[in-house]
């Protein structure tokens, strides 16, 4: 045993630069500090060990190839203070992960009072919960176990605070759910159709490239272990570009629809017509607050200013986030007409366009594109 401990001692020092940030309007969180990583393909041996980067503590996963859940999860935990800068042991060896802090994507256990965070044994359905029924992969695992940490610190406010939990929902959805499921085998659609082209371009195959390729000469567990670090930055690195955007600009886009949607009737009589007071991001947190509130009627139309032209646009709102078809287009005898025409044919003046869709038309003032709004309401 004591010899396994003290075998192949081929650990890699990793210091990450730390580049200038400006996205987090808040001062940077602890959660955001990269700290020293050091992996390697054994445990290190006792005085080694009593001085790692994380204090001693020690997270395992497995050797071989690497995949994106398993880099992005060990990512995800060094991030809590729990396992801060902890060294990463990739094994196998079942005697040497038993002795390991927390053990990630090897071992076949899922016991979160122990620190696993296996996914391949037989039995194991878990799922992230709170509406998602995509199987989790070890990322899932752990950022189901840590995320609110690693949020509440960057937002720099109690893991309690209602934004975490609202962050912690939306990353998971826009984020690390799809990782899950690729990791997991699980198709986006349900069709027995081959897809109509090749993706290779998301994060988990961008990851999985940064696997030694089998021409290279050096198939060394020193190589294979630094080109695990850089996946461990990559996944990580995405990830927490993904918190500051929602903490920057998703979070206040929300708030701005979430006062507009309230303010309809202050519009329209009919609750049917938003207007944003500022232009934001604003299809997906429509269709969700619109399910969150029960709205009922639900908004056909969204009035904002185009900040280039400075003229209005009167948008149809579509039947779902990743659907093309509108709840009511703009009418049909108005689409592909422009300027005069379209003004002296709907009898509203300072028309712009209609889009042959019907999926957008513009006016050049606000009372004009709410002309257009409540005439295509009626019709």
């Amino acid at each position: 045993m004591l010899a396994a401990w003290r075998l192949s001692q081929r650990a890699v020092t990793f210091i990450p630069r730390v580049r200038s940030q400006t996205l987090n309007p808040l001062p940077m969180a602890a959660a955001a500090s990269p700290k020293r990583l050091r992996v390697y393909s054994s445990a290190a041996a006792d005085g080694d060990s009593a001085n790692g980067a994380g204090g001693g503590k020690r997270v395992g996963t497995h050797n071989g190839s690497f995949h994106c859940d398993e880099a992005l999860g060990c990512y995800l935990i060094r991030l809590t203070s729990q396992f801060a800068g902890a060294d990463v042991v990739r094994t196998r060896d079942p005697e040497i992960l038993d002795t390991l802090d927390a053990v990630l994507d090897v071992g076949g256990v899922y016991d979160p009072s122990r620190h696993r965070y296996d996914h391949h044994q037989k039995g194991f359905n878990d799922v992230f919960g709170h509406g998602f029924n995509t199987k989790l992969s070890s990322a899932g695992l752990v950022y189901k176990h840590f995320g609110k940490e690693i949020i509440a610190k960057e937002l720099e406010v109690s893991e309690d605070h209602e934004d975490v939990h609202r962050l912690y929902l939306a990353i998971y959805k826009s984020f690390v759910e799809a990782l899950d499921a690729i990791d997991n085998g699980i198709n986006q659609y349900d069709t027995d159709q081959p897809p109509k082209y090749v993706n290779n371009t998301h994060l988990s195959s961008r990851v999985g490239r940064l696997n030694p390729d089998w021409t290279d000469p050096d198939q060394s567990p020193e190589k294979e272990n630094a080109a695990f670090q850089q996946a461990m930055m990559l996944a990580g690195g995405e990830f927490m570009e993904s918190v500051r955007f929602h903490v920057k600009s998703w979070l206040p886009a929300r708030s701005i629809v979430l006062e507009c949607l309230l303010s309809r009737g202050k519009v329209d009589p009919s609750e049917e017509i938003m207007v944003l007071d500022r232009f934001c991001p604003w299809k997906l947190h429509l269709f969700e607050l619109e399910e969150e509130l029960k709205t009922d009627p639900l908004t056909k139309y969204v009035l904002y200013q185009d900040e280039r032209s400075k003229s209005w646009r009167v948008q149809a709102v579509a039947v779902a986030p990743d659907r093309f078809e509108s709840r009511k287009p703009l009418p049909e005898k108005w689409r592909g007409l422009r300027d005069d025409e379209l003004s002296n044919d709907i009898g509203i003046p300072g028309c712009v366009f209609v889009h042959m869709s019907g999926f957008i038309g513009g006016n050049k003032t606000y009372e004009g594109a709410l002309e257009m709004a409540r005439a295509a309401i009626k019709c």
